[in-house]
């Protein structure tokens, strides 16, 4: 068997999926609608087709390169979890230079997509590429990884603005801001799955941070959050379409208080899971909005 039979087997080619998390989407659609949102505003309702296809395929790229380098960040911490020991790389069916190379790949066609934009938006690009590298590592040295995911996951929001309008106003900030909360509140949901193992073996989160403030400080960001889109409601003069969205995405954020309310490990998975509803809301609202 060559080298490159090895590199692209059946069993190579599951494997590089599963470090990837292509069977758990939940990761791309919450990276896909703040994408969203700001393409729609940027654009007043109308995107460019090109624009829409780039962002949705580099979405998918920068989602599953950062899933990578996460995991081979925590090659050698996600056999001590209960629910991260069969990954990949912990079950030994991804090498570590498999790994890095998997996310070089997937850094590159990003990149190559977005020199489809202009170069403005390609400059920002390395400023994604840092946040989506670096995050993984911060749970070794901050309590504050969830606000660096946070800081990933909106860059995509200044750069659908920059690529689609040429600029990047306040109102893109806004959406930025918004985003990095709703991110922390619900990244903190997801660690809360995993404090107890993390403690064990030294992980640090906002999870951690906050013990027994979880429930209160999550609430805090969800209440910052939607008044964030009250906000841009009114900045942007959108009508009932959005507020209702934001209606919904509120009565959505109430719910996942209550799944919390206990702080049992799989009702937090279930109401991180559920974000990506309130994220669709609230896209819903602006589409409905601006094509009416």
């Amino acid at each position: 068997m060559t080298l490159s039979d090895s590199l692209l087997s059946p069993e190579k080619l599951l494997g590089y999926s599963q470090l990837m998390r292509l069977e758990k989407p939940i990761g791309i659609y919450l990276l896909l609608w703040p994408t969203l949102w700001a393409l729609w505003v940027a654009a007043e309702g109308i995107p460019d087709v090109k624009l829409l296809i780039i962002f949705c395929l580099g979405v998918v790229l920068m989602r599953s390169a950062g899933c990578v380098i996460n995991d081979y960040a925590d090659r050698n911490l996600d056999g001590h979890v209960e629910r991260t020991r069969n990954r990949p790389l912990p079950a030994g069916r991804v090498t570590e230079r498999e790994a890095l190379g998997l996310f070089g790949v997937l850094c590159l066609l990003a990149f190559v997509l977005v020199l489809f934009t202009d170069t403005q938006t390609v400059l920002l690009s390395f400023g994604g590429v840092l946040l989506a590298a670096i995050y993984p590592f911060m749970k070794r040295y901050t309590h504050f990884p969830q606000l660096v995911l946070g800081a990933a996951f909106s860059w995509a929001v200044i750069m659908a603005f920059s690529a689609q309008s040429g600029e990047v106003p306040r109102q893109a900030w806004l959406i930025y801001v918004i985003n990095l909360l709703w991110t922390v509140a619900y990244d903190t949901m997801y660690a809360m799955t995993d404090r107890e193992d993390d403690l064990k073996i030294g992980i640090k989160s906002t999870a951690v941070l906050f013990g027994d403030a979880d429930k209160l400080i999550v609430g805090v960001l969800q209440l910052l959050v939607l008044f964030g889109l009250l906000l841009l409601g009114d900045l942007m003069g959108l009508g009932l379409a959005f507020y209702a969205g934001v209606a919904a995405c509120a009565g959505l954020f109430g719910y996942q208080q209550y799944l919390i309310r206990d702080r049992a490990p799989q009702a937090c998975f279930v109401a991180f899971l559920n974000n990506h509803w309130a994220g669709s809301l609230i896209f819903l609202g602006l589409f409905i909005d601006y094509l009416i």
